[in-house]
């Protein structure tokens, strides 16, 4: 969950000092010049020098011109720099992104944001309960672009997990749901959602540990997550964690951070309390 971020000001360019003349000062052009030559008669200097500099400029810039002429003329066109024909490269998180993406949604609630699932083909969509917190209906923007509006079937706020529906009909086709209990350290995984609202947004990492124990939810106890070095940020709250086959694991829903910044401790509810704690939403 986030609110709107502040714009970061970068503040004026810093580079290399230049060397640069005082204005009022004279420019230093070398030995002073000698005073011109006069005419025999008195009258003003004679521009011998000048006309003769004008003239050896003009005739060397025509003779430039033709040279530049002659070039054109004659050069070969340049040759196209060498481009790769392998196509696109051939990545593991690459299909995983995309196996996962189609069920991601951005979850609005007018007062901030953060990222949802679809579970089931009825249209569910499972993300945390402080995203949605006070509400009855949010909106909800699918990763295509299109948008509906849900209704907050119910929520779990000891669990901070909250189920919401749109109608079945326009709802995307469901995550596939893995099993926590397997999750091993060191095991691939990916964070989607909307982290600061862009949404669509991946980020890879590992599982960092498992059962580990932080507060999470109301009621100042704690309960075990996954801890991953994912990526996760203000906006990720809600959306998916997935391992190297593309099947959700955890629910993205808190970072460690002294400054509100992701710095590579993030953590997940295990999908199978998850799971569990939807289906209980959802039947009750």
């Amino acid at each position: 969950m986030r609110d709107q971020p502040d714009l970061l000001g970068l503040g004026s360019p810093r580079g290399p000092d230049f060397l640069r003349t005082p204005p009022d000062s004279p420019t230093p052009l070398g030995s002073p010049p000698s005073e011109a030559p006069r005419s025999r008669r008195g009258g003003p200097p004679v521009r011998v020098a000048v006309v003769a500099a004008l003239v050896a400029a003009l005739v060397g810039g025509a003779a430039g011109v033709a040279g530049v002429r002659l070039n054109g003329a004659t050069a070969a066109p340049a040759a196209a720099p060498p481009r790769s024909a392998a196509g696109p490269v051939a990545s593991g998180r690459a299909e995983v992104a995309a196996r996962v993406l189609p069920s991601v949604v951005s979850v609005e609630t007018g007062r901030g944001n953060g990222s949802g699932f679809v579970i089931d083909a009825a249209g569910h969509i499972l993300t945390n309960e402080h995203v949605v917190s006070g509400r009855t209906r949010v909106s909800v923007v699918f990763n295509d672009g299109g948008r509906a509006a849900a209704r907050v079937v119910g929520s779990d706020a000891a669990n901070d997990l909250a189920v919401l529906a749109v109608d079945g009909g326009r709802s995307p086709a469901p995550a596939t749901l893995g099993r926590s209990a397997d999750v091993a350290v060191g095991d691939d995984v990916l964070a989607v959602g909307s982290p600061l609202g862009l949404a669509g947004t991946v980020t890879s990492g590992i599982v960092s540990a498992v059962n580990r124990e932080v507060p999470l939810g109301e009621g100042g106890g704690t309960t075990t997550a996954l801890q991953t070095d994912a990526s996760i940020n203000p906006g990720n709250s809600g959306g998916p964690l997935a391992n190297g086959r593309g099947e959700v694991i955890g629910v993205n829903t808190a970072i460690l951070s002294g400054s509100g910044g992701s710095i590579g401790i993030g953590f997940a509810i295990p999908i199978d309390r998850a799971a569990e704690v939807a289906a209980r939403i959802i039947r009750n």
